[in-house]
């Protein structure tokens, strides 16, 4: 009986998401969007703007913050199971193109005023938080999970991923195509070149570039600062 009610569930999202998403004019699009949205959304807040031909799959599990953007083609997927959740903070402003992908028990949280460039991919199944005021350029990747291939008898891809999660805090900014990888922090106030990858954690107000991401320099240090963040973000648990 639970199943035919998820699975009607899912047909009457579906129906809802694409009738809705497909009216192109602008104002009366995104009203006619927010209004309806708000009977099957998790949560959704004041004036948010959703232009057409956004996806979202699992609406109950996503919430979306007062005065956040999302432009055409982005993807939200939130299912997979029931503890999954994604939720945008207030004035966050999503370009064309962006996809989320929950998958299995996870949690990703985009914090207030944090803008995603095009094409951007958020990844699970590990926990991902983006603190307030992050930017982050196009085509980057966030991927919170890694492939186990230890045992040379089984496939890689039967070997199961590692989940240990990601946090980026306030305030930093990743140049074009960087991509981030599992189980690191990116503290407050950092800068990561284009192109790099982040494999390890990166203190606060940090320069990093490379592959892997290398620190080259302190911004505290060129500014003759000592800045103490008021506390340090952890993984969130997976």
């Amino acid at each position: 009986m639970n199943n035919l009610k998820n699975k009607l569930q899912h047909y009457l999202e579906v129906l809802l998401t694409t009738l809705l998403g497909s009216i192109p004019l602008r104002i009366l699009g995104s009203n006619l969007r927010r209004l309806v949205y708000r009977l099957v959304f998790g949560k959704i807040g004041r004036k948010v703007y959703i232009q057409e031909g956004v996806e979202f799959i699992e609406l109950k599990n996503i919430e979306i913050g007062d005065y956040a953007s999302i432009c055409r083609g982005v993807h939200i997927d939130a299912s997979g199971h029931d503890n999954n959740y994604i939720s945008l903070g207030s004035e966050v402003q999503i370009d064309q193109g962006v996809t989320f992908q929950a998958l299995n028990d996870t949690q990703i949280l985009i914090d207030k005023g944090v803008f995603l460039g095009p094409y951007v991919s958020i990844a699970g199944p590990g926990n991902i938080k983006i603190g307030k005021s992050c930017m982050i350029a196009a085509k980057s990747g966030i991927y919170a999970n890694n492939h186990i291939f230890s045992d040379l008898t089984i496939d890689i891809a039967l070997q199961g991923v590692t989940r240990k999660g990601i946090v980026i805090e306030d305030d930093c900014w990743l140049g074009h195509s960087v991509t981030v990888l599992d189980g690191v922090t990116i503290g407050r106030g950092s800068v990561i070149g284009a192109g790099s990858v982040v494999t390890k954690d990166i203190p606060p107000y940090s320069v990093a570039v490379g592959v892997p991401a290398k620190v080259i320099k302190n911004r505290q240090a060129d500014a003759g600062l000592n800045l103490q963040p008021a506390h340090h973000n952890t993984h969130v648990s997976a």
